[in-house]
Order: structure tokens, then sequence, then C-alpha cells
């Protein structure tokens, strides 16, 4: 698996004793995010799907809405003093016709001149930012299909089964075909992997769809799935309050506490099917 797993040993303890074993554990490296060659973020994230990432979080923070709002996208030489490629650089050029993001991407959801950082800000940011509407997708999706959806990202873990230390998200059809997953240290870049992919394959906006977490909703899960035009978000634990009123004011449904035939539907309740 390369740089996504890493070795170190530990110290087994049991009531019997303890034994020094080898473990295998998911690697955490950061990754540097450069626009038009100028840094603008780093984010510790599982090396793999870099360049999804990548797109995914600029898709997601408002900086693009398309495949074509991005010219070229490379790791960078020379990151080091000895001007090796760690590929933990990674510079995105973005199309003549867009421009650049302000050096705080982040400001685009989390503050604002009038308040500061408040919950109500973030919301209205959302709404204001986001070129996609979910509110108006009419998909709808049964509770058989939701109840089946964990145990098909939990299958695609292949990295989580070794380590058990790692997030996932998977994209799914309405009937429950599963597009594509992804797995990663961080939550948020899990998603933002899964986004990216459906950029590269020209699938924004996510009309139709649904996205699964394999941990908790919240805000943020819940702003790149509005970002991305996705109708319905799905957890397998407990969403946040911000996050529900989030979907609420965007029309998003979002379902939580997914375990077996039973779950949470705090938003949009009409689409989902008994």
């Amino acid at each position: 698996m390369g740089r996504v797993t890493a070795r170190r040993r530990a110290e087994h303890v049991t009531s019997g004793g303890s034994v020094s074993r080898p473990e295998t554990l998911a690697v955490e490296e950061p990754l540097e995010i450069r626009v038009n060659g100028a840094p603008l973020t780093v984010t510790m994230r599982t090396p793999g799907s870099d360049v999804e990432l990548a797109q995914g979080f600029l898709l997601t923070e408002g900086v693009i809405a398309r495949r074509n709002d991005i010219a070229r996208v490379a790791y960078c030489r020379g990151a080091t003093e000895d001007g090796a490629n760690t590929y933990n650089v990674l510079d995105v050029m973005l199309a003549p016709h867009v421009p650049p993001p302000s050096v705080d991407v982040t400001r685009n959801f989390y503050t604002t001149s009038s308040c500061g950082v408040c919950g109500k800000a973030s919301i209205d940011a959302v709404r204001t930012v986001s070129h996609y509407s979910p509110g108006d997708d009419p998909t709808s999706v049964s509770s058989d299909v939701l109840s089946a959806l964990p145990r098909q990202l939990r299958q695609a873990q292949k990295v989580f089964n070794s380590t058990g230390g790692l997030h996932g998200a998977a994209l799914f059809s309405a009937a429950g075909e599963m597009f594509v997953a992804r797995e990663d240290i961080g939550r948020h870049n899990a998603v933002d992997k899964v986004i990216g992919w459906a950029l590269e394959h020209d699938r924004i906006p996510l009309t139709g769809s649904v996205l699964l977490v394999s941990g908790r909703a919240s805000f943020e899960l819940t702003q790149k799935a509005v970002m991305a035009g996705i109708p319905l978000l799905a957890a397998v634990s407990a969403p946040s309050s911000l996050a529900v009123d989030l979907a609420s004011q965007a029309g998003l449904t979002l379902v939580a506490f997914l375990r077996n035939e039973s779950m949470n539907v705090y938003t949009r309740s009409d689409r989902v099917l008994r």
C-alpha cells in the first residue's frame, strides 16, 4: 500500500502479560495546496488521491465550480533543500477566467465583517457562495437502499481493515450503486476526495446522488455536500445542530445514525421512501 500505511512497534499489554510486536498504522502527512503558485492551505491527510483532494477542496470552498475552471495540477519539485519531490506540495493552476482565491479561503464560510464567527453567518455564506441548489433536486431514495449503504462502504475500506484508523466516504446513486469510495485520516479529506473524483469525471453537480460518511455529520461535511449539489447526506453517527440547520436551509436531506435498518431523518424526509 506504499505510503498509505507504515509499520511501528508497540508493546501489546493484556492481563496475561505483554509482547512487543509490529503494528500497521495509517500514514499522516501534510499536503500543501498552492493555487497559481501561491500557498493557500495545508491539510494533514493520508497520501493518495491528492489531486482529487485538492480539486474537491477548491470546489467545496467556492474557488471553482467545474472541471474547466482548472488548467493544470502538478506536484511541486524543489520542495526540499536538495530539490527532491516530496509529493506533499500540489500546485493548482486555475483557468484564465477564474479569479484567484483570497489568502484565507475558509473565510468564505466562517466569518463576516458584521458578526465574526457565528452559525447564521456560516449558513448564509454557503447559500451565497454555492453554485448549486440541492433543494431543487427531485431525487428520492428508499430506506432499504439507505440501510444497505454502510456495508458497501465498509467493504470498500481496505486500509481501515488493516489499520482501524481511517474515515471513509462514498458516493452512490439513488438505486444504491457505488460510484467511488475514498479513505483518509481526516473525514473532510475523504469527502473532498470523492467530490474531486466527481469533478474529474464531469459529474458536478452531483444531482441524484447520495453521499455517505463513516462518522458524524458536521457543518463542514454538510457544507461540502451542498457546494457539490448533493441532495442527500447520510452518516453512520450523529449530526451536529449546525449541520441540521444548514441542511434545512439548503433543502438537503440529512440522515444520521444510519445503522442496520434504523436511521434518523432530520431534514427533507420526503426524499426517503418507506
